[in-house]
């Protein structure tokens, strides 16, 4: 990976982005893709908006999730402890002993998740898991009227975890999930900057907000932008390592290449391009089925204004929502190359349809 773009990769996981505090991490991105963009926006809530090649047609949409999963300040007790609710898939029997950064309106506020120490606890053969209720953060201060004046009621709180390079193309962070994706959307836009003479299509790049807890923001810029056809870009989960049921969860590895899913909410013929442009251009692609559905912003996409024809590009992720994702960087850079291929294949009022 170039160094700028790692170096941009590094700074957008680094930046805190909880679900509807989304704001800092997208400053982030619009000042990476302004240099790749005509123009660039955002709507009301936050929604970010890079366009290339404006006036083209069709408009293509390549879309991913800004947001990581977070908690947020729920009540001080009077001791000065902090309780939480959780936004988005925290799981609450990894969180307890991890550091944490509240975010107020006057900076961070470092804390810790309580943890009691097993000499205080009776030993028992099954341990009961803790519910979300049950975490408490300790800040340091001695009451509440301590806590109260440092942090309020609605605070989101991040973990501490940064982003690390592991080996063999391998980084471990918090929250891979998803600002790989806006990273891939965003170097996608650098790549077809240096060919936009030769494209067609209208590009517009987007990190939407607010997936963790609903797929909400991509429900909002995908009626307003009115794209003709989008890929959506998230992670999925890696199956390769111990005690995970590949006859139920599939078989997907790290360093094997992105994954595309067939079914639902993928249109058959954009997942056929996706295909055949990997074939040609040597990009290693993996495959996933889905059932009901694929549980990322495809879901809401694909039926948005009378249908808008979808295809899913994710990357394998091992450890999902905790402070050690785990994902294979050259499987990454794979996903704008696909990306790109996908933008510079459109013709000119070209239309996705179902053969009948």
């Amino acid at each position: 990976m170039r160094n700028e773009s790692l170096d941009f990769l590094k700074t957008l996981v680094n930046t805190p982005s909880p679900v509807g505090h989304e704001a800092r991490g997208q400053r982030v991105w619009l000042d990476y893709v302004s240099k790749f963009a005509d123009t660039t926006f955002s709507d009301a809530y936050g929604n970010c908006v890079a366009v290339l090649n404006k006036g083209g047609s069709p408009r293509l949409m390549l879309a991913a999730h800004a947001d990581e999963i977070a908690m947020v300040v729920n009540f001080i007790d009077p001791e000065g402890f902090i309780y939480v609710r959780k936004m988005g898939g925290v799981d609450p029997a990894i969180t307890k002993a991890q550091r944490v950064n509240i975010h107020t309106r006057n900076g961070t506020v470092k804390g810790v998740v309580g943890n009691v120490a097993p000499h205080l606890t009776k030993v028992e053969k099954e341990r009961k898991l803790p519910e979300i209720h049950d975490l408490f953060i300790d800040i340091g201060a001695g009451s509440a009227k301590e806590a109260e004046k440092l942090v309020r009621i609605g605070d989101p709180i991040t973990l501490a975890d940064e982003f690390e390079l592991l080996r063999n193309d391998l980084a471990v962070a918090r929250a891979f999930d998803n600002r790989i994706g806006t990273f891939a959307v965003a170097e996608t836009l650098r790549l077809l900057h240096s060919a936009k003479a030769k494209l067609q299509a209208e590009i517009c790049a987007v990190s939407n907000i607010q997936e963790e807890v609903g797929l909400l923001g991509a429900r909002q810029i995908a009626y307003s932008l009115k794209p003709d056809v989008a890929l959506v870009v998230d992670v999925t989960h890696a199956t390769d390592y111990p005690t995970v049921n590949k006859a139920q969860h599939g078989n997907i590895k790290l360093g094997q290449g992105p994954a595309v899913t067939h079914g639902g909410c993928n249109h058959p013929e954009v997942v056929a391009r996706l295909e055949h442009l990997a074939k040609s251009k040597r990009i290693p692609l993996q495959h996933e089925a889905m059932s009901a559905t694929s549980g990322t912003d495809t879901d809401v996409i694909f039926w948005t204004r009378g249908g808008i024809p979808s295809g899913l590009i994710s990357l394998p992720n091992r450890y999902m929502h905790s402070p050690v994702e785990l994902v294979n960087l050259a499987d990454l850079e794979k996903i704008p190359e696909l990306m790109a291929a996908f933008a510079q294949s459109l013709k000119t009022g070209e239309e996705f349809k179902v053969k009948i």
